[in-house]
Parts: C-alpha cells; structure tokens; sequence
C-alpha cells in the first residue's frame, strides 16, 4: 500500500483572504521538538486556537466541555473522547504549556478551565484561584495597540513598536485601552507611563486597584510612583 493511500489528502488553501492565528515562536522552537505524543500536539495547538479567537477577551480560557463539545476535537482524537481529552490536556498542563484551574460556578457546579501559560494566563489563573473571576467581554472590532499609541501620542519607532507588540502580548487589549485613556486624561501622554500602569494593574490585581483607586481623586497617577515618569 502506497503513503498516498494511508492519508486523508488536503486540497490546499483557497485563494482570498485566509483568517490567520498567531502563534508564539517558543511553540515551534521550545515544545514542538519535544512532543512526543500525537493527541496532546493536536490538542494542544487546538486550544492555542480556540485561544487565539478570545484575544479580545479580558480573560480568555475554554473549559473542558467546550473542548468535548468542539468538532474539531471530536475529529482529532480516537477511542474514547473523554479519556483522550484528558489525557491529552495533563500532558500539556504538565509540560508547562497550558494552565488548569477548576472553578465553581455560581450554580454550584464545576467546571475546569484551560488557559495559555502566558503572561495573561498566569495572571488570569491566579486571580481565579483568589476565587476572582475576571470578566470574559464579548470579542468586539478593538484598535490595535498601534493604532492606539499613534491616535493618543503620536509617530511610532521600529523600536517602540516591539515594545507595543511585546505589551500587546501580555495584557488584555480592554486594560491597554484604559491605560492609554488614563494617560490622556492625566495629560501624560507617554508609553513608559501607559506601560507602568500596566505593570501596576498586573502586579497588584486591576480589581483591588480599582476599589482602592474609587477612594482617591483624579490625582492618583499624577503623585507617588508615577509622578517622575519622563515623557518621550
């Protein structure tokens, strides 16, 4: 029997516009070469994608039931699609690719959640284990980080632009978007301060700034910490 005869052919991809997914380096480089099990590769690059689709989230992660629920799973995986899912999901929590948390719902049932091992999803897993659940929006047409910086402060860098791509990476767009609005009404219209109060909401938590911040006045990015950022 011929190579030809053991494989499901693929036609190519069409002409036209495709929907691209962006996928870290560090997956190819650092964890393709070590993966060694098929279904935990399929099911690892799926949630990647299922993932991918949520950027505009606050707090994106899938739950195992949308996985068992999911098609494109059912289709990747043979046997029993229970066993193979979770299988598959402690490979990738163990190899330090994916996150799981499991949390209980306001109707006193658990579910388990699955969350990039990124920036976002460790800030997203601690606060859930808090017992905080940050709030998933609606994915919504957003501007981009650069289209933000060049509306609020001005031409960008080749420089500058890593920089952007790097912090668009790691927070949610909704934070990006309320720092740069933050800058412009304390009239301090410089990245180094927009990336400090992203820095802060990260470290200390957005929600328990928030509270804390309800308490002060308009000031409160002006004076303190902030107060001696240099605008560039």
């Amino acid at each position: 029997m011929e190579d030809r005869d053991l494989v499901w052919h693929f036609s190519g991809f069409p002409e036209g516009k495709l929907a691209l997914v962006s996928l870290p380096d560090l997956l190819f480089t650092e964890l393709l070469p070590y993966i060694d099990d098929l279904d935990e590769l399929k099911v690892t690059l799926l949630v990647l994608w299922r993932l991918a689709q949520r950027r505009a989230e606050v707090a994106p992660w899938i739950t195992r039931a949308e996985l068992l629920a999911d098609p494109h799973v059912g289709k990747a995986l043979e046997g029993d699609l229970e066993t193979a899912l979770d299988r598959a999901l402690s490979r990738a929590v163990v190899r330090g690719t994916l996150l799981r948390v499991t949390w209980k719902r306001a109707d006193g049932r658990t579910e388990l959640r699955l969350l990039a091992n990124g920036p976002r999803g460790r800030m997203t897993a601690r606060a859930l284990e808090r017992g905080v659940e940050p709030t998933q929006a609606e994915a919504v047409t957003r501007p981009n980080i650069f289209v933000l910086y060049e509306q609020n402060i001005g031409p960008l860098t080749a420089l500058l632009s890593e920089e952007l791509r790097e912090a668009e990476e790691s927070y949610p767009i909704a934070w990006i978007e309320d720092a740069f609005r933050e800058s412009v009404l304390q009239n301090k219209r410089s990245w180094k301060y927009i990336l400090a109060i992203l820095e802060r909401w990260q470290s200390e938590g957005r929600h328990e700034i928030d509270r804390r911040d309800s308490q002060t006045d308009g000031r409160r990015y002006i004076e303190g910490e902030y107060g001696d950022l240099i605008q560039h």
